[in-house]
């Protein structure tokens, strides 16, 4: 039951909120519609694109009917080193930003049952897979001394002055964890027909923050603000299901088909609410509230060229069939919906991997590439000189996604060694400063608020530089 309501603006296709925190549209996408979680070594070497392929527990990551392609057991786990760096730019400066953590980030496992029949059901094949990633981003921009905000105080004397308040920097800090645990079962029908089921459960769970830095004139002092609203943190379930088929056309040639329902997800949140007391002073309180989310359902078609036993290479394609949706509880979740469905582009990805065989070596590698999610999008924003108009943007808020990766492994028959490498990148524009003084949505200080219509607008690089090792055991 929604406790208390976060208030957006109306939205239009031209025309973005100035209310509502941008990070709950970042991660409505970002986080739990069209997360990037990894999988084996040799699943993020090939950029993730196994769709056509299968064979072990990451078919459960695209297409659950690879499952019914192995013909042995196997488990493994994945040590993961994730390296994320953010260089944000803005009026001429820049600030980057750069953290290096360690994690188990994949676990999973086959196990094979081969039915002793006359009919042609070769196999009954059962897995597992767990994949898990950091959501730590941290993005600081510079200042601009040439955007100044207008301020109406009240002097010590209780007489009324107007003074300025310059920007002079603004940081989004997010952290937490992220994962899926997938079952699932495949069958193998006369080793020409795959098909196959998975049930995967969703958990993420993030704290955030975004505070600004403004000085005034009228004294010289320099001082933090932190955003309405904030800070905020959210824990949340989810639950989606998968099916899939697999088929030989001929001996070389497979084609893959799956199709993922939406994931339900189910948010638990708390966030801080702040105001001026009858006093002039600065309060706040706490409250909960819960969401209802709906990401979109997903399409992948599959084909795979392995013309012997020591070559082998897949394309996947995944489009988005519907639009994430809020179930409305007041205003904000309707204006969320408004939001999406004006300007919500349809997950639109496609990666390619191949793997080449020299006896016991594994030579491997893949390429990806995710469209933008969001149209053009028109707002109020500052210009580097500090001049409010409207102003489009492309790239908004989220950016294309570009992965490329590259693997060796060692088979060593029980055993087999995996590593691999793996570059995600994006560029995007990073709107943030914007409030509505009617819905008190600006940012707050130790004694008054700053709000301004209008936004600033940085420009931000992200790459992710990861490392993967895995071990793994065939029976």
């Amino acid at each position: 039951m929604l406790k208390k309501s976060l208030v957006l603006m109306s939205i239009s296709a031209a025309f973005f909120a100035q209310a509502q925190d941008i990070s709950v549209i970042r991660n409505s996408i970002d986080v739990y519609s069209n997360p990037s979680l990894g999988g084996s070594s040799k699943f993020n070497a090939m950029a993730g694109s196994n769709g056509a392929l299968g064979g072990d527990a990451g078919s459960l990551l695209t297409n659950p009917a690879g499952l019914g392609v192995a013909i042995s057991g196997e488990v493994s786990g994945t040590l993961s080193i994730t390296n994320n760096k953010n260089k944000s730019s803005l009026a001429g400066s820049s600030i980057d930003y750069n953290i290096t953590k360690g994690d188990l980030g994949n676990a999973g496992g086959v196990a094979v049952f081969q039915l002793m029949t006359e009919t042609p059901w070769k196999f009954i094949n059962v897995g597992v897979n767990y994949s898990s990633q950091s959501l730590e981003n941290y993005v600081e921009s510079p200042g601009n001394r040439n955007v100044i905000i207008p301020k109406s105080l009240v002097d010590s004397n209780g007489n009324p002055v107007n003074g300025n308040m310059t920007y002079l920097g603004q940081a989004y800090d997010r952290y937490g964890t992220q994962s899926k645990m997938s079952f699932g079962v495949g069958a193998n029908y006369d080793n020409r027909l795959y098909l196959g089921a998975g049930l995967n459960f969703h958990y993420a769970d993030l704290d955030q923050y975004d505070t600004a830095v403004f000085g005034l004139d009228l004294d010289n002092s320099v001082s933090n603000f932190k955003k309405q609203y904030t800070p905020y943190s959210e824990k949340s379930n989810g639950f989606s299901a998968t099916v899939g088929v697999i088929g030989k056309v001929s001996n070389q040639f497979r084609l893959g088909a799956s199709i993922e329902t939406p994931t339900w997800w189910k948010t638990d949140r708390a966030f801080s609410e702040y105001y001026t007391g009858n006093d002039g002073l600065i309060y706040y309180d706490n409250y909960i509230e819960d969401r209802t989310f709906r990401s979109p359902m997903k399409a992948t078609v599959s084909g795979a060229f392995v013309p012997n036993k020591n070559f082998a290479i897949n394309i996947d394609y995944t489009l988005g069939l519907t639009k994430p949706k809020y179930k409305v509880q007041g205003e904000a979740e309707t204006e969320l919906n408004t939001f999406f469905s004006d300007n919500y582009k349809n997950l639109s990805e496609v990666k390619v991997g191949a793997e080449y065989r020299i006896k016991a070596f594994r030579l491997r590698g893949g390429y990806s590439y995710a469209s933008s999610p969001f149209d053009a999008l028109t707002i109020s924003s500052y210009s580097n000189t500090g001049v409010a108009g409207n102003n489009n943007y492309s790239d908004l808020i989220l950016g294309a996604r570009n992965t490329i990766g590259a693997g060796i492994g060692y088979d060593f028959k029980a055993f087999y060694v995996d590593a691999s490498y793996q570059n995600i990148s994006s560029k995007y524009k990073n709107p943030f400063l914007s409030g509505s003084a009617d819905y008190n949505t600006g940012y707050y200080g130790g004694d008054f608020d700053v709000t301004t219509p209008n936004s600033v607008v940085s420009e931000v690089k992200n790459s992710r530089n990861n490392f993967f090792l895995t071990f793994g055991w065939k029976f």
